[in-house]
């Protein structure tokens, strides 16, 4: 079982900037690749960026430059920079992880964090 915890939300201004963290704790050693999605008001959660263990990034690209992910293995984290942020960012923003067991395929999510960008 994998738990993942957020931090780093919040409200700021077009242009500005954000840090978004996610520290993972449980059976560690079942996470392959990890995420970040977002879903905004009327939309379907849809994916930002992942990063896999080796540390392979996949960005989509309306972020592509702006947003990056980041992974630090020795401390179970995955960090999002957020950058030069625009109104369409505003959404809630959810860490996941994909699970090697108790089967494959498996994705643990995070409670999600609000952020919001001002005009």
């Amino acid at each position: 079982q994998v738990q993942l915890v957020e931090s780093g939300g919040g409200l700021v201004q077009a242009g500005g900037s954000l840090r978004l963290s996610c520290a993972a704790s449980g059976t560690i050693s079942s996470i392959d690749t990890m995420g970040w999605y977002r879903q905004a008001p009327g939309k379907q959660r849809e994916l930002v960026a992942t990063v896999t263990r080796g540390g392979n990034t996949n960005y989509a690209g309306s972020v592509k430059g702006r947003l990056t992910i980041s992974r630090d293995n020795a401390k179970n984290t995955v960090d999002l920079q957020m950058n030069s942020l625009k109104s369409e960012d505003t959404a809630v923003y959810y860490c996941s992880a994909d699970l090697l067991y108790p089967f494959p395929g498996r994705r643990s999510w995070g409670q999600g964090t609000q952020v919001t960008v001002s005009s």
